[in-house]
């Protein structure tokens, strides 16, 4: 049986509670890391017969930076790891509280934490004032356990994995890399598939396009082998993510996916866009001819990548 994970903002979170077991972090990326961290706090609340917590936040913009997950992908990925619930902050309303108000306002008294499960360099609070040292003191005089889960060290390397390291691969474009610091899970986009202005069609490559949100991280601008999700359908394409230079040059990002095969109406559809496979970088070329020819290259390109790893292009 499917567990349900309700996401709750603070005032919505239920009071009647066996005791939580709460995950604490901004878990942007959900990378090993992270994972570790909620898989800890499930495991103890399972044994322990409490209700497992993650708390996490929306309009998660921190120093002028883009979330890499929008606080409804975060949700859904953090509840795929068999969590009972998730307790939704809004970061702008506890960004600046103090540490201590923090731990008795919103984990002591109104989550009713039985035990508190953080990584070793958790920090919160106004300016990121508060760390695991003050949580122990706190805890210690509120009777709550505390674990602290070790860092979880790139594989060949004295490097922890880190949300840092994820946006760095991000913006040079390595999602092979981020795949990995993700314990095989694909970056990816979410939304509904958009009108465009139909320019991909006139060139004989139509496309499904997803606008990258505001709040969205954007990777480096370039074209990726890509899988994409409609449905219960696993389809496979090349996706462009950028402002279309040679065409528009918008002022958005567009991410703009041309699928193996595939020839059906889905304006308005839901879709997943994975990232699998950077091939080249954005590029602005002299005419829509060059244009042409880059992205049937492109697609050789992806069509090669695709049948090396045993992936269905079709």
């Amino acid at each position: 049986m499917i567990k349900v994970c309700t996401a709750y903002s603070l005032n919505e979170l239920p009071l009647g509670t066996k005791g939580r077991v709460i995950a604490l972090g901004l878990f942007d990326g959900i990378h090993q890391g992270h994972l570790d961290i909620i898989r800890k706090t499930e495991a103890i609340a399972e044994r322990d017969g409490l209700t497992s917590t993650v708390q996490t936040f929306k309009n998660l913009i921190k120093n002028g930076n883009r979330a890499l997950y929008t606080h409804e992908e975060r949700a859904k990925l953090i509840g795929s790891e068999g969590v009972d619930e998730i307790l939704m902050l809004d970061f702008d309303s506890v960004k600046d509280m103090e540490p201590e108000a923090f731990l008795t306002e919103v984990l002591y008294n109104r989550a009713i934490a039985d035990t508190l499960v953080m990584g070793e360099d958790y920090r919160f609070g106004r300016n990121a004032s508060g760390d695991v040292n003050l949580i122990k003191e706190f805890a210690k005089e509120h009777d709550i356990r505390v674990i602290v889960v070790k860092d979880h060290l790139i594989e060949g390397s004295d490097e922890k994995i880190s949300t840092t390291v994820m946006r760095r691969a991000l913006e040079e474009g390595n999602v092979d890399l981020v795949r990995d610091l993700c314990g095989g899970r694909n970056y990816s986009y979410s939304g509904y598939c958009a009108h465009g202005k139909q320019l991909g069609r006139t060139l004989g490559f139509p496309t499904a396009n997803l606008v990258v949100p505001d709040e969205k991280f954007v990777v480096r601008r370039g074209v990726y082998v890509s899988r994409i999700s409609l449905g219960k359908r696993v389809l496979y394409g090349v996706t462009n993510i950028g402002r279309r230079p040679t065409v528009e040059d918008a002022e958005n990002d567009v991410a703009e996916t041309f699928i193996f095969d595939f020839d059906e109406d889905i304006y308005g559809a839901r879709i997943e866009l994975e990232l699998l496979h950077f091939l080249r970088a954005e590029e602005h070329y002299g005419s829509k001819d060059e244009l042409t020819a880059a992205v049937e290259q492109n697609k050789l390109q992806a069509a090669e990548y695709l049948k090396s790893r045993n992936l269905n292009a079709k």
